[in-house]
Formats: C-alpha cells, structure tokens, sequence
C-alpha cells in the first residue's frame, strides 16, 4: 500500500512538473502519425487494386465443329397436293358424309346433291330412246318390202314386160325406205347421247373424292343451294398432307446467293428445335412488291409422314449458302487475315503438316489427301506480295471476293496467323490455312489441331467504381460489372 501511494504521488509530481506547450506538440504529433498511416494504407489498396484490374487475354480451345452461313427468310406451309372439290350440277346440297379432319380415300363419297330434276331427265331420255328402238322394225320391214319390189321390177324390165314408170317407183321407194331407216338410227344414236349426258349429270349429284388425303375445309353446309350455272360452286378441299411446300420470301437483295438445289432447312412456332430439311425446287420469276420491297417465292418440299406439318403454318427458313462439317475451329476473333490471298501451289506436302490437315484436289494440281503445310503457304503468300504479283482470281480452289462454299464445292482458303499458348504457358504466333468463315468461328485446315489453346481477343477488366457506386458495386467480382462481362 505504501509502495502504491508513493507511485501515484511521483506521477503527480511528473504532470506537475511538465510544460503546457509540450503536452499539446505530443498530441499534435500523435495525430499526424494516424493520418500519414491510413493515406500510406489507402494508397497500398490501391495499388493493389489497380495491379488486380488488369485486361486478360481471352483463352479459345481449338475444337471440332461444323459451321454454316444461312440466308433467313419467313415462309408458310402449304399442301404440295390439294383439290377443291366443287359442284358441277345446280340443287341442294342434301348430305355431307365427311367432316374437317376426315381422311378419305379416292373415290369415296363425299357429299350429294338432290337429284331428282337429273333422275326425271334421265327417265325422259330412257323413254324417248326405247320409242325410236321401236320403231326400228317398222322402218326395216318397208325397207325390205321396197327391196323387194325393186327387184321384181328390174327382173321384169329385163323381160320386158313392165313400164319404166313403175321400175322408176319402185327403185324411188327403196331409196326412201333406206333413208328412213338411217334417219331412225342417227335419232336413236342421238337420243341415247343425251340420255349418257344425263346420267352423267345425274352421277354429278354425288360427289367423290378425286384423291386420297385429308378434309382441311368445308365452305358449304348441308341444305343450301348451288349454283353452277356460271362457276363451279366449291363445297370442300381435300389435300395430301404427306407432303408440304414451303412458300418462302426471298428478298431482292440475296436472290443471287439462291441456287436450285441448294440445301435449306427450316423450323416452325410449335416445332421447338426440332428442323426440316430440304432442297431448293424453284424460285418463281414473277415478284411481289410489298411496301416498295421486292419478294421473290422460293418452293421447296418437305416430307410430312408423321403429320407433324399443318397448312398455313409459319416457317422460319434458312439457307445454306455455305458449310462444312466435323471440321476443326476457332474463333474468327483469334485471326489475323494476310492481306493477300493463297498463290496457285500454294499447299505442298512437307514436314510440320499437323494430322488430319488434308484437303480435297484443287488448283494447285495436289492430289486428294495431300497433307498441307502452313509454313510453306505463308511463304508463298510473303514472296508473292513482295514480288508485286497476284495470284489469278480462283487459283486457291475458291470463288473470287468469297471466303465461303456451297455445300459440295471447294471452299475459298485464306492464310492467317494466330496466337497459340502452348503447354510450357508460352505464346507463339503461328500460321493457318482457314476455310470457311462464319460471323463467329472459322475452319482451320492446317497449322492448329484439336485441344490447342488460342487467344482470341482481350477480357477487358472492370472500370473503377466512381461516387455513390461504391455501395452499389461490392461484392460484384472483378471483371465483372452489373449485367455481364465487359
């Protein structure tokens, strides 16, 4: 206790003994180290920060893919084989025997018309025709008779023994008798001509169907009354669904892409993913102008067994102008295009060519299979643009000014460079034959394999947050801000 008293008593007499003004310079100094610590501290976070918020390369796996370049285009569906079955009589329409959505096979009975204004013709005709057959034996006995009579006549004028007047009679009679009888035939043959027209009429009251397929619409109802008198009255349509046109728009602009025979697919609003294939028929000549925009009808066909296509449906359609499949790909982002295209022989077989990299024949005179060798064609490019020539036009297996192919034709190829990151983590650059090109990857035929890894393009990083975004933007991980990578 006496220890305690005479330490609290010293201590006292320290603070009596020290000066006001040093108290206030410690203080002063206290507080400056506490700032200078949190701005040293505040600017370590910022470096550390600004070090983090660095651009990335953007890393690409070379991979084995198909590409394709379509032309879209809205179509519909329409049956490829349909009739519309009409009335060919006047009357009223007295049954229908089938319903929308029936299948019916050629010749069965679709609907009737009432038919007794045809059946009472019918029976007039039958009755005038057996009144004609009757008198058939009449006109062939007088007929007979005046045969007779001629020839009595002629024996006795060769005897001498009549007058010329009654051989002139009866040679006048048979003439007459004959032509009665021929007359009385071309009446019966003409009655029985209208009595055919009748019953044919009489047959137009029943209506058949011309081809096997479905009902898809009825335009009249039982009880009303046709007229055919100037046009064919339709009563129903019956279509062959098995298989479907597909009527597409094809605008004025990208007419000249379109090639009968051309591979097309296309999807429907119910379909999901699910895609119809096709070939291009025909493309009519005659235009539509809707809004001052011409529209060309492209056809193609489609098989519908399962019956999963129905009439009027909506088709989005696509064109496949250009496409290669299992090929190996990269991003187009990962290329660096020559400025010049590949020199005839351009693609010698030598060392270095990676497996697989094989082209079909082309113009350089290389058989089928023959390896390619990227180098090579690089270098063939490098001394053709230092020497000033260029290669003629297609001399590189492609169409001039067209990096793509139609299916089943070779493709145009391209010398390009790209950056690879090999297995030691080290970037080369390296030279490729590409393909066909796409808006989003590129075929590679030579100088890359599958699994490689290339960069094809640069992640950008985040922007510093700026004012109030401070609170708004924490926890949101670098590289990142609100809705997507920059």
């Amino acid at each position: 206790m006496k220890k305690e008293r005479d330490s609290h008593s010293e201590t006292q007499d320290s603070l009596l003994l020290t000066p006001p003004g040093r108290k206030k310079r410690g203080k002063k100094w206290g507080l400056i180290s506490v700032v200078l610590l949190a701005a040293l501290g505040l600017y370590f976070y910022l470096q550390d920060d600004e070090e983090a918020l660095v651009d990335q390369p953007l890393i690409a796996t070379v991979t084995v893919g198909d590409i394709e370049n379509t032309i879209s285009s809205a179509g519909s569906l329409k049956p490829s084989i349909f009739v519309d079955v009409g009335a060919q009589v006047s009357g009223q329409l007295q049954k229908l025997h089938v319903e929308v959505g029936d299948k019916v096979e050629a010749g069965q009975l679709l609907a009737e018309i009432d038919a007794r204004t045809q059946v009472s013709r019918v029976e007039a005709s039958r009755a005038a025709l057996a009144a004609l057959e009757a008198q058939v034996s009449s006109r062939r006995a007088s007929l007979d008779l005046s045969k007779a009579n001629a020839q009595r006549q002629e024996r006795l004028m060769a005897a001498n023994a009549t007058s010329q007047q009654d051989y002139d009679t009866a040679t006048a009679n048979l003439a007459s008798a004959g032509a009665n009888v021929t007359q009385l035939e071309r009446q019966i043959q003409q009655s029985r001509s209208t009595l055919n027209s009748e019953e044919t009429q009489l047959e137009f009251t029943r209506i058949y169907a011309p081809i096997a397929g479905t009902v898809v619409s009825i335009e009249m109802n039982e009880g009303r009354t046709l007229n055919a008198n100037q046009q064919a009255p339709t009563i129903l349509r019956v279509a062959d669904l098995s298989t479907m046109t597909v009527q597409t728009e094809i605008s004025e602009a990208d007419i000249g892409s379109m090639k009968t025979g051309m591979d097309i697919y296309f999807t429907t609003l119910s379909g999901g993913s699910r895609r119809w294939v096709g070939t291009l028929r025909q493309v009519l000549p005659t235009p539509v102008i809707e809004n001052n925009v011409v529209l060309y009808t492209g056809l193609f066909d489609v098989d519908n067994a399962d019956g999963a296509l129905l009439p009027e449906m909506t088709a989005q359609v696509f064109f496949i102008t250009s496409a290669a499949r299992a090929v190996l790909m990269v991003p187009v982002g990962a290329l660096t295009f020559a400025d010049a295209p590949l020199p005839e022989g351009a693609f010698p077989a030598g060392a270095g060519a990676p497996a697989g990299a094989r082209l079909p024949p082309d113009a350089s005179g290389a058989p089928a299979g023959t390896p390619v060798n990227a180098e090579a064609a690089a270098a063939a490019v490098r001394q053709a643009i230092q020497s000033g020539q260029r290669p003629p036009p297609g001399a590189n297996g492609g169409r001039r000014g067209r990096p793509g192919a139609a299916p089943g034709e070779t493709p145009a190829r391209r010398l390009a460079t790209v950056r690879v990151i090999g297995a030691d983590g080290i970037e080369q650059e390296r030279n490729v034959v590409v393909g066909i090109t796409s808006r989003v990857n590129a075929e590679v035929i030579s100088g890359l394999v599958a699994g490689e890894q290339v960069i094809a393009g640069i992640l950008q990083a985040a922007a510093e947050p700026q004012g109030n975004n401070n609170n708004q933007n924490m926890g949101i991980p670098r590289g990142m801000v609100p809705g997507g990578f920059r």
